[in-house]
């Protein structure tokens, strides 16, 4: 630089015309390799995820699993080429560690969120109260686990919505598993008119329940008078079904016991009928 202010000085206008050229032919080699990093970069971490996700090691991991390490994987690989490229540019690596530095308690309190969902990611990873695939119930959401990415678990409600929520939220409240268990229990309360035989109303029940052919005989299914009512008695049917076939098997009792009843000429409670 001092040489050519020099120049400038003596007005040697040739040979700072050549220095400019040289500066130029040296700043366009940079970006050009920087360029030629970026694409052949681009090209081994696609190059990378697909033989992650051929290989056949990782195809016997869980899907939850897979895909998060594959996240981590890819979020890496970009850090590492990102570096390259500012260290091709010949930006000087200690400007941006003290550039980074001095910003740090800035930037710690703002990604202090995603710290924490971070964290909450690598635990639902570690402790699998949840997997892809699974109807869970959080909070006041529900529905069932589309993706568990690094921040966040998508899930897909009954009316097709798609609901983000925080990983470290899901760590710090109770998330209850829907369909972690290959059986589910279908409890369904009924409120019959206490004049009703106690015998009758359970025949009459029991045998819907017999002929719902998803319904499973073992565990036995039961039915219990469990509380009076005003006007009547709460009677808990509890029958057992796949997890699977749950909804099917609850549609099928909530649409048959009544009908049942009401041919039978059994009189319900003026309570409302309760579920669960």
């Amino acid at each position: 630089m001092d040489e050519l202010q020099t120049q400038l000085k003596q007005g040697n206008w040739e040979k700072i015309a050549d220095r400019l050229l040289d500066f130029a032919a040296a700043a366009g080699g940079r970006l050009l390799m920087a360029l030629l990093i970026y694409i052949i970069g681009r090209l081994l971490i696609r190059w990378t995820l697909k033989l992650y996700d051929r290989t056949e090691s990782v195809s016997r991991l869980d899907r939850t699993a897979r895909n998060y390490i594959r996240n981590c994987m890819r979020v890496v690989m970009y850090t590492i080429l990102i570096v390259s490229i500012i260290a091709e540019l010949g930006v000087p690596m200690s400007s941006v560690v003290a550039v980074v530095a001095s910003c740090g308690v800035t930037v710690g309190l703002g990604l202090q969120g995603a710290f924490t969902n971070f964290a909450g990611g690598l635990m639902i990873l570690i402790f699998r109260p949840f997997a892809v695939g699974d109807y869970i119930v959080s909070g006041s959401h529900e529905g069932y686990v589309k993706t568990i990415s690094l921040l966040y678990t998508v899930i897909r409600t009954w009316d097709n919505r798609i609901i983000s929520i925080p990983n470290g939220s899901m760590m710090n409240a109770p998330v209850v598993n829907s369909t972690s268990e290959k059986l589910r229990r279908v409890d369904i309360s009924f409120n019959i008119s206490a004049d009703e035989p106690v015998k009758k109303v359970r025949a009459q029940i029991m045998k819907v329940i017999i002929n719902c052919d998803l319904a499973l005989a073992k565990p036995a299914p039961e039915v219990q008078p469990a509380q009076t009512v005003p006007g009547g008695i709460t009677y808990a049917v509890r029958v057992w079904a796949e997890t699977e076939h749950y909804w099917d098997v609850f549609n099928e009792l909530m649409d048959e016991i009544p009908m049942a009843l009401n041919t039978a000429g059994i009189k319900m409670a003026s309570t409302p009928v309760s579920v669960r």
